[in-house]
């Protein structure tokens, strides 16, 4: 059995370190292929950038994940934290996608995030003053240290969530998201997904009695015509962007440092012209999704792509990662270009009604972590040889994280600009 014949048995859960060799080679097979996931579910995977293009706009590919468990579908399930918080934008169609969307969309529009620039460079200061504050020589985990808390702590402040019970939900959150592939770290992910739903929960009836200037509050009080969020559907809603709030960024600054400092020249270009940095994010984006492969879909009614028929109730997974390496979308698709002028092409955010809410808010924090981290640390180098460097954070089909992310920052050059 070849090493692809091996993906297409346990899609995600082969080669999750460097999965862009197999990627490249389902490409050769074909466009669409039929898999099996980690967790024994079949579904129908598409690799090529025009085809994950058109189904990530497809209405005949639904996202309601209720509907499909309804009908005797065999997919995957909700998972955890459960039906509790799994009614969200995220697995629900229009009109529901639209109603929820809009009620949430105005605290994410490119205006509203542009205001938050001081303050999220605020915080990517203060974590570095505290890397700094260790010494060149140093050895830090740059995802504890710095990656994972600049986004978490932005998303807990535009929600609401005061910072005393930030600690604990980020610890549970990281628990959660983590893989389960014993019985103990599943009962681990369940202790920590009854946190999680607790300490939501709090935080929704908080700002029921006692309203403020946050995110959370706003979703209480938000009206689209006569209708509003029904409990479900608000806390369901919390959580989805905690999640997505954090947990993508994390991943996009993690793999953006280690493509960076395994291309050297690109990291020298972007050194040496800052203003570089918004296309560089768009093409770390594209070179190391933080997303490899979309979230739930299933086939509404067959679907033909190309010459492969994909059945009615069909799950479908779409590789964003392979496609954003498809030689027939992007020059040169394998290599690190800071100024790379085909960019805008990449799924690294989706396609369609479903496209990333919160992409202008990722893009923000990437461009201020990465080009603050660079200016700050010149001379940041690996602390461990990169062959140690793991990517087993999340489920490595939706979420593929690194661990760790062990780095020496070398001397520190002091804020500038």
């Amino acid at each position: 059995m070849t090493t692809a014949e091996q993906a297409f048995a346990a899609w995600g859960a082969v080669g999750r370190d460097d999965p862009y060799p197999l990627f490249a080679e389902a490409r050769a097979r074909g466009a669409v292929h039929r898999v099996t996931l980690p967790d024994g579910h079949e579904a129908w995977l598409i690799v090529g950038h025009d085809e994950a293009r058109a189904m990530l706009n497809d209405p005949r590919l639904s996202k309601d994940m209720h509907a499909a468990l309804a009908r005797g579908t065999d997919v995957v399930a909700e998972g955890l934290p459960g039906p509790e918080l799994a009614r969200h934008m995220l697995v629900v169609d229009p009109p529901d996608h639209t109603r929820l969307r809009r009620l949430v969309s105005a605290a994410f529009s490119v205006r509203r995030v542009e205001q938050m620039r001081g303050h999220i460079q605020t915080t990517v200061d203060g974590l570095l003053d505290e890397i700094a504050a260790g010494g060149p020589d140093a050895e830090i985990d740059l995802v504890t240290a710095f990656a994972f808390p600049l986004p978490f702590t932005v998303i807990c402040e535009l929600l609401g969530v005061a910072p005393g019970d930030r600690p604990a939900l980020g610890r549970a959150l990281g628990t959660l998201l983590a893989p389960t592939p014993t019985d103990e770290a599943y009962a681990r992910a369940k202790e920590a997904s009854d946190q999680v739903v607790a300490t939501l929960a709090a935080l929704v009836e908080e700002k029921r009695h006692d309203p403020a200037d946050d995110l959370v509050s706003a979703l209480i009080a938000a009206r689209d015509g006569d209708r509003r969020l029904d409990e479900r559907e608000l806390r369901s809603t919390i959580f989805q962007l905690i999640v997505a709030g954090h947990d993508t960024t994390t991943t996009l600054i993690g793999n953006g440092v280690v493509a960076l400092l395994r291309n050297p020249g690109q990291l020298a270009a972007l050194r040496a012209d800052p203003q570089l940095i918004a296309v560089a994010v768009e093409e770390l984006l594209r070179y190391d999704s933080p997303v490899p492969h979309s979230t739930f879909r299933f086939a509404a009614q067959a679907i033909d792509v190309g010459d492969v028929t994909i059945p009615a109730g069909a799950q479908v997974v779409i590789s964003l990662a392979s496609a954003n390496h498809d030689g027939t979308a992007f020059h040169e698709p394998d290599l690190l270009l800071v100024d790379r002028d085909d960019v805008r092409h990449h799924l690294a955010f989706g396609h369609g009604i479903h496209f990333c809410l919160g992409a202008p808010l990722a893009r923000l924090e990437g461009q201020l972590a990465l080009g603050s981290l660079l200016r700050r640390f010149p001379e940041l180098r690996l602390a461990v040889p990169d062959r140690e460097l793991h990517w087993g954070h999340g489920d490595g089909v939706v979420l593929r994280g690194l661990s760790e992310l062990p780095v020496t920052p070398g001397p520190d050059a002091g804020r500038q600009g």
